[in-house]
């Protein structure tokens, strides 16, 4: 069973994405959003990974058929970079350590910006 959650930005509360999959194991990692087609605008993939790190937060774009947006949050939510990612690059890393990261529809980089604190403790209804 997915676990969902919403994303929302902390001092505005405005909803940044509506339902955003945890991505915990390992599979969930390797496979990311490979081979997706379409991406709904209210869905996204939230990974979570140990610790902050900018090598372990990396992400290639292989076998991707859709641009997408990435969001890398520290440990505490703060985002620390946002990036425009298009198929087929090899990499794409933050500038700074991170230890959460969104893959979303592209749109979500217009309501994020660096500097912004987002949480996603809220359970996903939807």
């Amino acid at each position: 069973m997915a676990d969902w959650r919403v994303l929302r930005n902390s001092k505005t509360g405005q909803v940044i994405l509506p339902r955003a999959r945890l991505c915990k194991s390992f599979w969930c990692h390797l496979k990311g959003l490979m081979f997706v087609v379409k991406l709904p605008a209210d869905e996204g993939l939230l990974f979570i990974t140990a610790g902050e790190s900018r090598t372990n937060t990396a992400i290639h774009m292989l076998f991707m058929r859709i641009p997408i947006s990435v969001i890398w949050l520290d440990k505490n939510g703060r985002v620390v970079d946002t990036a425009l990612a298009k198929p087929w690059r090899p990499l794409y890393t933050p500038k700074a350590p991170a230890q959460y990261y969104l893959e979303a529809n592209v749109a979500v980089l217009e309501r994020v910006q660096v500097g912004d604190i987002l949480n996603f403790d809220e359970p996903s209804l939807a």
